[in-house]
């Protein structure tokens, strides 16, 4: 299994006043009501993924501004600071509001067995996480810690397959060139597929295995590239059994899609696997059937990864055991994470699933408010 995610600390960042170490295992499921703070926690996370390709700016404008990052605004919350621990690595930064913008005031990273922070420098508006690529010991040619830092941040990914209308990308012609990684909204899921294709045949043929149990009347994909002008293209084109016709991606309704976009990136090889693959709300779309199906490929993947999942479905809860729930609820206007306890419901688990007790509001977190 790839380097995971072991602690986090996160304070001051939107609806997260203080999550102070944190401990995350292999099989996370959060699961809280509207607004209680699970889509933040994953906005963390993509704000990470921002600043390791040097995009925070660009992040920061696209989501309105600075001043939404900090609790309550930078009035009250003057910085938003975070530690994050991963294997024998450690890494923390601290982010303060500026004029007209947002800085990286900070950045440390520590290696266990030399147990003092490095300072990385600071006073910039993007983090120099890229930077530390390639990095080597000062003693040795052996990577470095900021280069294990930069390696694990750099490779956490935020799946969201929300966008599944008749002009998403994930249903367009893809550059074949575009197939390395599954990016996170699967625009380049039929660039994706052929690369498994082609070198991943078991895997490939396992994902086809998968589709069909929720989709009987799916056959195959036809991957075929074609010139477009100077490029090279290939859209999401399939069969149905019994039939040779060239279905096209705008054929499969949303539910479909989406679930091969899930089945690819919780069965992809592990070469292209994620360190850690965070899914916000899988279950969007998807009928009973799907979501039992769902849950044994999360269960499956986090054997090979460490995977983090958002949601709010009680049908998907049934399927996992209380310690591997998270429960986020808001109080007093900030967020709470707190993981379950098996002791505390021996007794409800005897009579009910765990996906009703939390709809029956037996446990904090709950859809039900008072």
């Amino acid at each position: 299994m790839k380097t995971r995610l072991d602690k986090i600390s996160i304070n001051g960042f939107k609806s997260i006043k203080a999550l102070h170490d944190f401990s995350l295992e292999s099989l996370n499921i959060m699961v809280g009501c509207n607004g209680a703070g699970k889509s933040n926690f994953m906005d963390f996370f993509r704000m990470l993924s921002a600043m390791s390709q040097e995009s925070l700016v660009a992040f920061i404008t696209e989501k309105g501004g600075p001043d939404g990052f900090f609790y309550n605004g930078p009035a009250e919350t003057k910085k938003v600071d975070a530690h994050l621990v991963f294997g024998e690595n450690e890494y923390r930064f601290d982010l303060t509001p500026t004029v007209n913008g947002l800085m990286v005031k900070n950045e440390e990273v520590m290696y266990k067995k030399t147990p003092h922070w490095k300072s990385m420098g600071g006073g910039t508006l993007e983090s120099g996480l890229k930077s530390w690529k390639g990095q080597s010991s000062r003693v040795g040619s052996w990577p470095s810690v900021e280069h294990h830092v930069y390696e694990a941040v750099s490779d956490w990914t935020i799946y969201h397959f929300h966008d599944t209308g008749m002009t998403a990308t994930m249903r367009r012609d893809q550059p074949v060139r575009d197939r390395n990684r599954l990016n996170p909204d699967a625009s380049n899921i039929a660039a994706f597929l052929l690369s498994i294709h082609d070198h991943f045949p078991n895997q490939y043929q396992h994902i086809i295995s998968t589709i069909q149990l929720v989709a009987p009347f799916f056959d195959d994909f036809i991957l075929e590239p074609e010139k477009k002008g100077e490029n090279e293209v290939v859209r999401l084109e399939w069969r149905q059994k019994g039939s040779q016709f060239p279905f096209q991606p705008w054929q499969l309704s949303d539910g479909s899609i989406r679930f091969i976009c899930l089945a690819t990136a919780l069965l992809q090889p592990d070469p292209t696997l994620p360190s850690t693959i965070l899914i916000d709300e899988p279950e969007l779309g998807l009928h009973p059937f799907a979501l039992d199906v769902l849950a044994g490929l999360i269960r499956d993947a986090s054997t090979r990864t460490q995977v983090i999942v958002s949601t709010q479905s009680s049908p998907l809860l049934n399927h996992f055991e209380p310690e591997e729930i998270i429960v986020v609820d808001r109080k007093a206007g900030a967020s709470q994470f707190k993981r379950l306890e098996r002791e505390p419901l021996t007794k409800w688990l005897e009579q009910y699933s765990l996906g009703e007790l939390w709809h029956k509001n037996i446990f904090e977190g709950g859809p039900v408010r008072e």
